[in-house]
């Protein structure tokens, strides 16, 4: 697939790439992305959701004032890159290991379309959001009043999946991607001589290890089986390795849940609480559990799932909408935008022979050759929904 400016959007692509910033600390990609829409002449504001930007362009043809945004995310993540470009990360514990560089990239490529072919009637919004990795950047932008600041009847995103081959996409209404919460525990017991006296302790490394067994037999007993769910206990940290004899006085924990469905974190939360008032009991230690909900579920509207698949069939053809996709537990914080306005998120086939890693791999890189598709769903995307919108006017 062909793009006049394609060199041009490859080189801004890894030029971001080389110089990653975590989330809420994308100064400098927002000024690059800033620096690109001044060239272009286009308006935008910035500082919204902190280092967010939304821009806009408004069609020249008469008979609608109707609305859609186009978002895309901007933040990296903290790991060392091992990929081996040539465009590597210089920035030393973060890189580009979700592709956040090339979907901002593919937007900034729907804008440049559209500065160039305004003959359209409504409004496109471009949301560059920044903290998409867990930290809370697209509920900044929804509580910086981005739908009160910029009205939009729809929005719509996209993120690269490695898992699809190159020009397919996955795409299904209702529940896309998982809800997300981080799970904290601290035990705090009795610590002393593991040699000498352990009967006089209360071990926290023990208690922790039967949390650890207890709490991941709740999906497979408390949890109903045909409602998809996670619950991992990803790290634990209690005491010195060289301490072999030393019980320390507490254990600390970190891990994830995952749902489908708002009853079923419910049921899951419930669980884990009893599950650490049950040990605190039994031990006679005291366990601090902290849940935190760290983004919604992402929920394709019908009407605009409805939309994307019939650009997806009408500009990819008949067998580019990947059959059986099927919902991820991975999480995405561009549900709290759909949760405020109807819309759709799709998955963009990203897989081939030279792009084998998966996302958040340190030897990940974004596949530079699926931008043109990209910037095409988006472009026409939007021009759907203003269609549609302006025909149900």
């Amino acid at each position: 697939m062909e793009m006049q400016n394609l060199d041009k959007l490859v080189q801004f692509r890894h030029d971001i790439h080389q110089h990653p910033e975590l989330g809420f600390c994308e100064h400098e990609t927002s000024r690059k992305v800033q620096g690109y829409l001044d060239d272009l002449g286009i308006d935008y504001v910035s500082g919204i959701g902190k280092t967010g930007v939304v821009a806009w362009i408004k069609g020249t043809s008469e008979g609608s004032d109707r609305t859609v945004g186009l978002r895309a995310d901007m933040d990296a993540l903290p790991l060392e890159e091992t990929s081996g470009v040539d465009y590597s990360s210089k920035n030393k514990g973060c890189m580009h290991a979700c592709g956040h560089d090339g979907h901002t990239t593919m937007l900034l490529g729907a804008v440049e379309h559209f500065h160039a072919n305004r003959d359209f009637a409504g409004t496109i919004y471009f949301v560059f959001q920044p903290a998409e990795e867990g930290v809370g950047g697209g509920k900044a932008m929804v509580d910086d009043g981005l739908f009160e600041r910029f009205p939009m009847d729809e929005i719509y995103g996209l993120h690269n999946w490695p898992g699809l081959p190159v020009g397919t996409f996955g795409l299904i209404p209702g529940p896309l991607m998982a809800s997300g919460d981080r799970i904290d525990v601290t035990i705090h017991g009795k610590g002393g001589h593991g040699g000498l006296n352990p009967h006089g302790c209360i071990d926290p490394v023990r208690i922790a290890a039967d949390f650890i067994n207890r709490a991941h037999t709740i999906i497979s007993r408390e949890v109903d089986p045909l409602n998809p769910a996670v619950l991992s206990i990803c790290a634990i940290e209690s005491g010195d390795i060289s301490g072999f004899a030393v019980i320390p006085d507490t254990a600390r924990m970190s891990g994830t849940l995952r749902s489908l469905d708002k009853d079923t974190r419910n049921v899951m939360v419930a669980a884990l609480e009893r599950l650490a008032k049950s040990l605190e009991a039994y031990y006679g230690c005291t366990i601090e559990l902290q849940i935190e909900d760290k983004f919604d579920v992402t929920f394709n509207e019908a009407g605009a799932t409805e939309s994307a698949t019939k650009v997806i069939r009408e500009t990819f053809g008949g067998d580019a909408l990947a059959e059986g996709h099927k919902p991820s537990m991975g999480g995405e914080d561009f549900s709290y935008m759909l949760a405020a306005c109807p819309g759709a998120y799709v998955h963009v086939g990203a897989g081939d022979d030279e792009h084998t890693h998966g996302l958040h791999n340190p030897g990940y890189d974004f596949n530079d050759k699926i931008i043109p598709y990209g910037v095409q769903l988006l472009t026409g995307l939007a021009l759907e929904s203003l269609g549609k919108q302006n025909r149900n006017t």
